[in-house]
């Protein structure tokens, strides 16, 4: 008579994947990816200023005979470098909704591709169109680049696990810092050399298509799609998610309603849009502040232009750190450590903002070091509300990128406008203090309403299908656990071989 069979556990573990694995890869190439898009998003704010040269020289200089330059006037340069935005919001709901049902490998591949020829076609457009054609470019651009982050988080979603979602996270969209300081740093070499201002689009094109390559041979959408991925990473990972490959795929309308009048979702709607508020309000205005009152002009230094940005950068890699210290903490739950870090990132900014205003023409450094740490440390939001939407809904998680980053970017936009109502005398240092109270007064509530209303509970909404009940018919008797929504439960075998 045959022994029963008690345990069907086999001695090879799932628990734990490679050290450097396939995940890491595409969350490598995804830091690629952001890097190399926020580098053609900026590389105009700084090929402008040398393609106006002739508006502010009276010298004449050989270098610059041999390039074209444009008489374009303050006005016309504020709409070229608004026009990008003017794209990117528009394809925000969109780009999120065709990653989550087609997958984020052929999205982004098609995206950055275009947005990489376009940026090769700059120099041409400006020439034979001006500023109207560079416009319309740039606004295609923008639309090609809308995608990104919500496709970014669709991969996120179906690679990392939840245990180390916060640190790939963080990693993948610190590129888009990396990206900024490169441009900012190079640009201004680039402009000054033999290729003059049209070598700065040449070259961050060119790089687009080197992307290009690498991502059409190595990225995948799903771990079960990728090639190469070993057996037991690929176990780990859906394990950690609570995914079977034979569970049914859930073809589902998106619950648009549900997601809408979903508490958590709203609260992360919210603390999106007032972080970019802030962030914007920073970024746009600081420069306009520190000339008028402190005295520095950072938009003429490369060095402290691209400061806060290499600042924010390490400030990342250091709060990866603090999050695995505080991970082998059993008793620090995933929800305070997403709030803890939420507050980092938006109430010690706020408390420094309002500080910025306060210091005196006489103690320049110090304005400059305030600056540099409000941006910076909003790195923690990395681990925070920015991977709050996969927590949320790992299914739908491009998609809810797209509605808070769509709605943020909206705000990034009337943040400036605002600024420019209440100040209008730039030399008032108390008009600059009203504006750094609003801005302040932003981050308290969004962190506010996001330490109250946040969860990072998988959402009953993710599974329209009850896809769960499903998941628990076909469990594979090799797999250890099978966790959902972050936690683990135990599998117990019954005699007969089957899950109890």
């Amino acid at each position: 008579m045959s022994q029963p069979k008690t345990n069907l556990v086999k001695n090879r573990r799932y628990d734990q994947g490679p050290l450097i694995g396939s995940r890491h890869i595409q969350c490598f190439l995804c830091f690629c990816c952001l890097s190399l898009c926020y580098a053609l998003r900026v590389n105009l704010s700084v090929a402008i200023v040398a393609m106006t040269a002739n508006n502010n020289s009276t010298e004449d200089d050989d270098d610059d005979n041999d390039f074209e330059t444009f008489d374009w006037d303050a006005g016309t340069r504020s709409y070229l470098l608004s026009s990008f935005f003017w794209g990117y919001i528009v394809t925000q709901i969109p780009g999120g909704h065709i990653a989550q049902k087609y997958g984020a490998k052929t999205l982004l591949l098609i995206g950055v591709t275009l947005c990489s020829l376009l940026t090769l076609l700059t120099p041409l457009a400006a020439d034979i169109g001006g500023w109207q054609l560079l416009f319309a470019l740039r606004v295609v651009q923008g639309l090609l680049q809308g995608a990104v982050h919500p496709a970014t988080h669709a991969m996120l979603a179906k690679w990392a696990p939840v245990e180390e979602r916060g640190t790939l996270g963080t990693f993948c969209y610190s590129g888009s810092q990396f990206g900024t300081v490169v441009m900012l740093a190079v640009s201004g070499y680039i402009a000054d050399s033999a290729a003059g201002w049209p070598g700065i689009f040449y070259i961050s094109g060119a790089m687009g298509f080197v992307w290009a390559i690498c991502w059409f041979f190595f990225a995948a959408s799903t771990p079960a799609e990728h090639k190469s991925i070993s057996p037991e990473e690929k176990k780990m990972i859906e394990n950690s998610l609570g995914q079977v490959d034979s569970t049914p795929k859930v073809n589902a309308p998106t619950p648009w309603g549900k997601i809408f009048t979903s508490p958590p979702f709203i609260s992360l709607i919210i603390v999106h849009c007032t972080h970019m508020w802030g962030f914007w309000t920073l970024l746009t205005q600081i420069p306009s502040y520190m000339k008028d009152i402190m005295g520095v002009d950072i938009k003429n230094s490369a060095l402290l232009s691209s400061l806060p940005y290499a600042v924010m950068l390490l400030l990342s890699f250091f709060f990866i750190y603090l999050s695995k210290l505080l991970a082998k903490k059993e008793s620090i739950s995933l929800s305070f450590s997403r709030k803890f870090f939420n507050s980092i990132g938006h109430w010690i900014p706020m408390i420094s903002l309002i500080a910025l205003g306060y210091v005196d023409k006489d103690h320049a450094t110090l304005a400059v070091i305030l600056l540099t740490l409000t941006v910076g440390i909003s790195a923690a939001t990395y681990l925070g509300f920015q991977v709050n939407h996969i927590d949320l809904s790992p299914n739908y998680a491009g998609t809810l990128m797209g509605i808070t980053n769509g709605s943020a970017n909206v705000m990034s936009a009337l943040a400036p406008l605002a600024v420019g109502m209440v100040v209008t005398d730039v030399t008032n240092v108390m008009q600059w203090r009203m504006v750094f109270f609003i801005a302040a007064g932003f981050y308290f509530i969004g962190n506010l309403l996001f330490v109250i209303l946040g969860k990072t509970n998988v959402q009953s909404w993710n599974s329209p299908e009850d896809a769960l009940a499903k998941r628990l018919s076909v469990i594979d008797p090799e797999t250890p656990a099978l966790l959902t929504n972050g936690e683990v439960k135990p599998v117990i075998v019954k005699e007969n071989g089957s899950p109890q």
